[in-house]
């Protein structure tokens, strides 16, 4: 029966692993088609990716928290039939603005999943059997990574970019009556314990208000207020948890605990870097260099392919040399392929190109796997959740600030004029300042990877 509840897990967590990334390197090749049909600005369409990421970042620690009170099961099953709905309504969206509206609606939900998984998976599988279950829960989601951008590329090219969207609306239907018929029981670590709903509510107004502060503050008087808002109302959240009995974020695990803080620095500033690379690029590839969405997909399939094949081995590598030394190594080679993409022009060698997103990837590989577990065995056993869940909010961190940075360099580059997507001298000024941005952000997260020192490696 345990070796059932257990398959079971596994199966449904891996399809959830997989559906976030898959719609994320998706729709990152159906921006210029949505563009099109709505006539959707540069900087609206930026939105459809950062609504759904800043919703996402917001609410993972109280819906985290939430879940270790009222039960893990609920919370994820409820995320899971949320993002199957508001995926539907993103196919059936009539405006830009609308499908901006329901993406973030499906962030909220993604956070319900995010915080709960993993959390289950380690919660059915003994110690000695947990690093090949979430190993295998890694590998679901470089393949959603893979596949995004030749399934969705395919999808979009023959079906329209509403059929991604409704592909991913029944594959996530489909986990969720699998999770109701096979999960059977409920985790809650927390039970009976106090939920912090004043604390929930300074973490999502001051994430969201920093979030959309910066990636307005190119376009809007109102984005640098907002950032400052922001700010304020993180140090007030930050005070207020460290006095609390039941935290929705454990202070002291930063303040007291070097390789941790470090280590989740350092992956906020991978993420950074390396997030909107496929952003750019895809807009580059169809805009600037004339191929369709299909042929894109395919050429930039190649960066998550490599880090499917190597992230195994750096994870196993980082158990026999020190998490830092490895985790440093993949940054600089990320550091170097940003660099050189700052080169990109339009006769670039398609060669050259799909050669520096193996560099690019193969560097995120050696960074990723490393990094969680230095993270992991950065605390002890009863903090693996907590650990898990601050992990997931860098990543989305990471993942907005990535795309923020790409939403001001458009608008700069706009030069004040509301230009569609299709603008190639905006697309070919935007991509090579954003890769010289994300070089030097990338460079910086080598030093905080250093800086982390040794990981305690009794804790695991």
């Amino acid at each position: 029966m345990q070796l059932s509840l257990q398959s079971a897990v596994l199966a449904v967590v891996m399809v959830t692993s997989f559906l976030a990334p898959f719609m994320g390197s998706s729709i990152n090749l159906a921006i210029p088609a949505i563009g099109t049909e709505f006539n959707g600005t540069a900087m609206l369409l930026s939105w459809v990716v950062a609504g759904y990421l800043l919703a996402s970042a917001a609410f993972l620690l109280p819906f985290g928290r939430l879940a270790d009170i009222v039960g893990r099961k609920k919370i994820y099953i409820a995320g899971i039939i949320l993002f199957s709905l508001f995926a539907l309504l993103s196919g059936v969206a009539w405006s830009i603005q609308s499908m901006i509206f329901f993406r973030i609606c499906q962030g909220i939900a993604s956070s319900m999943i995010f915080s709960t998984g993993i959390a289950i998976v380690t919660s059915v599988y003994p110690p000695d059997k947990r690093g090949q279950a979430m190993g295998l829960t890694a590998a679901a989601t470089y393949v959603g990574l893979s596949l995004g951008p030749v399934l969705g590329g395919f999808m979009n090219h023959y079906f329209g970019w509403r059929s991604i969207f409704y592909f991913t609306a029944f594959i996530g239907l489909f986990a969720a009556s699998l999770a109701a018929w096979r999960l059977k029981g409920e985790w809650a670590g927390a039970k009976g314990e106090k939920f912090d709903f004043v604390g929930s509510i300074f973490c999502i107004l001051s994430l969201a208000a920093v979030l959309y502060g910066f990636s307005e503050i190119s376009r809007s008087g109102w984005g640098k207020y907002i950032l400052v808002l922001g700010v304020l109302l993180m140090a007030v959240f930050v005070n207020y948890e460290s006095r609390q009995k039941y935290p929705i974020f454990h202070v002291d695990l930063f303040r007291q605990n070097k390789a941790f803080a470090f280590s989740n620095l350092a992956a906020m500033i991978n993420y950074s870097a390396t997030f909107a690379v496929a952003f750019v690029l895809s807009l580059y590839l169809q805009v600037v260099m004339g191929y369709d969405s299909q042929i894109a997909g395919l050429i930039l399939l190649s960066q998550p392919l490599i880090m499917v094949v190597f992230s195994p081995l750096a994870g196993a590598l980082s158990d026999r040399i020190e998490p830092a030394v490895v985790a440093s190594w993949g940054m600089g080679l990320s550091t170097l392929g940003l660099f050189f993409f700052s080169f990109i022009a339009k006769d670039t060698s398609l060669w050259l190109i799909i050669a520096n997103l193996l560099l690019i990837g193969l560097g995120f590989a050696l960074f990723a796997s490393p990094n969680n577990n230095a993270i992991m065995g950065a605390v002890e056993k009863n903090f693996y959740g907590i650990a898990a869940a601050s992990l997931a909010a860098m990543r989305l961190i990471g993942q907005t600030v990535s795309i923020a940075i790409v939403t001001m360099l458009l608008a700069v580059h706009a030069d004040g004029a509301d230009r569609g997507i299709n603008s190639t001298e905006m697309i070919q000024a935007g991509a090579r300042t954003a890769f010289l941005v994300f070089t030097v952000i990338c460079a910086i997260g080598i030093f905080a990877s250093l800086a982390r020192g040794s990981v305690n490696r009794s804790n695991q």
